[in-house]
C-alpha cells in the first residue's frame, strides 16, 4: 500500500459500506484542508481495504470551490465547510450518499443531524468542528483580550503585531460583528462603514496568512493573530503564553463535512470512506491531529484528555454561543469581494 501526497481518493458502494469490513481495492482520491489529515487514518482505511490514497489539500473553502469549478476533476473526496457545503448542494457539486442510511450513521451526535447546510445528513457528515476567533501572546499584552477592539483598534504593543486569516468570510464577519451589524449584509451604509473599518484597521495589521497562522504566533512573528480554535491549541501547547479569546461580541462557528464529489471515479470507495469516518476511533484519530472536536459520539474515549479540557476547545461558560454563518446570497458576495480585493491591494 502507498499513499501519495498530492491528492486523494476512496471507494464502495453503499451496500458494501454497510455489510462490515470489505476488500475494495482500488483508488481514492481525497482533496482536504492543509495539515488537517493524519497519515495513519490513512494507512488504517488502506490496509482494511486495499485501496490507495491520495491526498491533496487547499488553503480555503473559495480555493476548494474554484478548483473543481476551474476543472479540477479527479478528486472523490472533499471536507468544505458548512456554508459551502450550502452552496455545492444548491449548484449540484456534491453525490446524493445518504449517509443517514449507513450503518454507522447511529454514531453521529444528534447536534449535528439536522443542520442548516445538510438538513437530515443526506449529502454530508462531520469531519471536525470548532471555532475562529484570534490569539494573544500575553506576554507582550496582559490585558482583557475577550473583545473584537484587539483586531480593530489594538493596543499599543500589539500595534502593526496582528495577523489576520487570508479569508473573505471570516475577517468580514468580524468586521460586522464589531460594528453591530448582521452577516450576508448588503445595506450601502453598513458596507461604507465595514469598507472604512477594515482600511483603517489595516495599518495595525502586519500579515494576512491562513496556512502559517499557527507558526507566525508560536515564532513570534506576530504577537496577535485570528487563529481556528485548534491551531491555537497547537500553538499554545509550543508556547504557553499564547491565549485564545472568546470575544464578546461573538465569533464564528464553522463544521468541515467529508462529501462525495459529483462524478467521483471511485464512488463506492467514497462511500466506504464516509462510514468509516463514523466511527468513534477513526473520528478521534482527527481530533487528536488537528485539535478539533469531531461531532461522533463515543469518539472522547478514544481522544487525548488535553482535549477534553483545552480552553482553546471547551467554550468558557459565560461566553457568546458560536455563529454558524449561512452562504450570503450572490449580490452580497460580490460586494464583499470589493471590499476584500482593495484591502489585500
Amino acid at each position: 500500500m502507498h499513499r501519495h501526497l498530492n491528492a486523494m481518493a476512496l471507494g464502495t458502494g453503499l451496500a458494501l459500506a454497510l455489510s462490515g469490513t470489505v476488500r475494495a481495492e482500488g483508488q481514492l482520491f481525497i482533496y482536504n484542508w492543509f495539515d488537517y489529515t493524519p497519515s495513519e487514518l490513512l494507512e488504517k482505511f488502506e490496509q482494511t481495504y486495499d485501496v490507495d490514497v491520495t491526498l491533496d489539500t487547499y488553503d480555503s473553502n473559495e480555493t476548494l470551490l474554484a478548483k473543481l469549478k476551474g476543472g479540477g476533476t479527479g478528486y472523490d473526496i472533499a471536507m468544505p465547510g458548512d456554508y459551502m457545503v450550502a452552496i455545492m448542494i444548491r449548484e449540484g457539486m456534491l453525490e446524493k450518499v445518504e449517509p443517514n442510511k449507513m450503518e454507522n450513521f447511529e454514531n453521529l451526535d444528534p447536534r449535528w443531524v439536522d443542520v442548516y447546510w445538510d438538513p437530515g445528513r443526506e449529502y454530508s457528515i462531520p469531519w471536525q468542528w470548532g471555532t475562529t476567533a484570534f490569539m494573544v501572546n500575553t506576554e507582550t499584552y496582559d490585558g482583557d483580550i475577550d473583545t473584537l477592539a484587539i483586531v480593530f483598534d489594538p493596543p499599543e504593543p500589539l500595534r502593526g503585531e496582528i495577523n489576520m486569516l487570508r479569508d473573505v468570510n471570516d475577517a468580514l464577519n468580524m468586521g460586522l460583528r464589531y460594528l453591530g451589524h448582521p452577516r450576508c449584509n448588503d445595506n450601502e451604509e453598513h458596507l461604507r462603514e465595514l469598507n472604512e473599518l477594515m482600511q483603517g484597521s489595516k495599518q495595525h495589521w502586519k500579515s494576512f496568512n491562513s496556512d502559517g497562522a499557527k507558526e507566525v504566533l508560536v515564532s513570534g512573528d506576530v504577537q496577535a493573530g485570528m487563529i481556528w480554535n485548534g491551531f491555537g491549541m497547537r500553538a499554545r501547547l509550543e508556547k504557553p503564553s499564547l491565549k485564545y479569546a472568546y470575544p464578546k461580541e461573538g465569533f464564528t462557528g464553522w463544521m468541515d463535512n467529508v462529501v462525495v464529489l459529483k462524478g467521483a471515479r471511485n464512488p463506492e470507495n467514497a462511500r466506504l470512506f464516509v462510514n468509516f469516518m463514523m466511527v468513534p476511533e477513526h473520528a478521534a484519530m482527527v481530533s487528536n491531529f488537528a485539535r478539533y472536536a469531531n461531532g461522533i459520539q463515543g469518539s472522547e474515549k478514544y481522544m487525548d484528555a488535553e482535549l477534553l479540557e483545552a480552553p482553546e476547545i471547551v467554550i468558557p461558560e459565560g461566553a457568546p454561543e458560536p455563529e454558524f454563518v449561512p452562504p450570503c446570497e450572490d449580490q452580497v458576495i460580490r460586494l464583499y469581494d470589493r471590499i476584500w480585493t482593495n484591502l489585500l491591494r
